[in-house]
């Protein structure tokens, strides 16, 4: 069946767009708050996506408008709008990747964007990272702006920071712009060094919405990424990354980047090796180091993966930052719908909350497309 937004973004646009991008989400199967301290995670960029149709126009501002969201966004193309100013709150990330491209030697001219994306918001699968990534290969293209794909990723970094103020990694950017079909990717923070991970067949990927919204802004995501470099320069270390366990055996903050570090490259390795019985195991070790070493989980998380693993799951976790948003569990894929609908029964029961649940699966990684 055609994608219905093609024609929507084109009635945006009052005409053919010159060009449309595509841009996933992500899902980090293990490895949370460990990209900003130069570690490993193992992410897969996923079957929702980021829509951009892109065409020049008269003037010298750029234009975009939303699918889903309301209200007509009109940033100066000369970079002298401030993300931070612009309402509706959406039309930042243009105003981000704006300044963020003149800095990187673009030529600006007017144009008209229009947007859609199927990455549920506030849900810890990037989708303000799927934006920004999509938004800056469309005003690359357009402003004659050449960047390898992790200068992409950077550029599309840079613009996020300036729209949020949230001091994020790169995690989220690289896996919309390098992933791969049925892979995930081990990703070196530290190196931007990128190993595709096959998937085992039998195994599925859920992912369930726990009904609590996630904002980065209003948590204490700065201030953990504060704590882990405070303990680095006490420990006389570049960052987290080069501590052992024994070092940090009584730091919690500092504890779960040395363990969730492990825990990737184990969880890598069980993948190569096609030992299921392993991979959850380190999930739920995973999930329980966020809530107690690292305290970024809710009860409403704790509570969805206790779910999920009595209704069946190999093993499951809070995805993304935590303080609201997904769980990701892994199933048997002949399973996934009959877990998901176990699950979502009890959790509601549980908790009053509406969750939502999806299976979603590894798709290749950002690029310009044909409708």
């Amino acid at each position: 069946m055609p994608d219905p937004r093609f024609d929507a973004l084109r009635s945006l646009l009052d005409g053919e767009p010159d060009r449309w991008y595509r841009a996933p989400g992500r899902v980090n199967l293990i490895g949370d708050h460990t990209d900003y301290n130069d570690g490993f995670v193992l992410p897969m960029a996923i079957d929702r996506d980021c829509l951009v149709a892109s065409t020049g126009c008269a003037g010298t501002s750029v234009i975009a408008r939303s699918r889903e969201l309301e209200g007509t966004v009109e940033i100066a193309a000369d970079g002298s709008t401030d993300p931070i100013t612009v309402e509706p709150a959406w039309g930042r990330f243009v105003a981000g990747v704006v300044q963020a491209l003149l800095h990187r030697g673009a030529r600006p001219s007017g144009h008209a964007l229009a947007v859609s994306s199927t990455v549920p918001v506030g849900s810890g699968l990037s989708s303000s990272s799927a934006l920004s990534v999509a938004l800056t290969l469309a005003l690359t293209d357009a402003w004659g702006v050449e960047l390898d794909r992790r200068e992409l990723a950077r550029a599309a970094l840079d613009a996020e920071v300036r729209a949020t103020g949230v001091p994020g990694g790169l995690m989220d950017q690289l896996t919309s712009l390098f992933g791969e079909q049925d892979r995930a990717l081990l990703i070196d923070c530290r190196s931007l060094e990128i190993t595709p991970v096959p998937l085992p067949t039998a195994v599925g990927v859920l992912v369930v919405h726990s009904g609590v919204p996630r904002t980065l802004a209003g948590s204490a995501y700065a201030q953990r990424r504060a704590e882990c470099e405070s303990i680095a320069a006490e420990l006389g270390l570049a960052s987290l990354r080069d501590a052992t366990a024994d070092q940090v055996a009584n730091m919690p903050r500092a504890r779960h980047v040395v363990s969730e570090n492990q825990r990737v490259l184990d969880f890598a390795a069980a993948l190569r090796a096609g030992d299921v019985n392993s991979l959850g195991p380190l999930l739920v070790e995973s999930h329980r180091s966020l809530r107690d070493d690292y305290e970024v989980s809710i009860p409403e998380l704790d509570t969805l993966v206790d779910i999920l693993v009595d209704a069946g799951a190999i093993g499951a976790r809070l995805t993304g930052a935590g303080f609201g948003g997904c769980v990701v569990a892994l199933a048997q894929r002949n399973h996934l719908d009959d877990l998901a609908a176990k699950a979502v029964g009890r959790y509601r029961n549980a908790t009053g909350r509406e969750p939502s649940a999806f299976a979603c699966r590894a798709v290749p990684g950002a690029a310009r497309i044909e409708p």
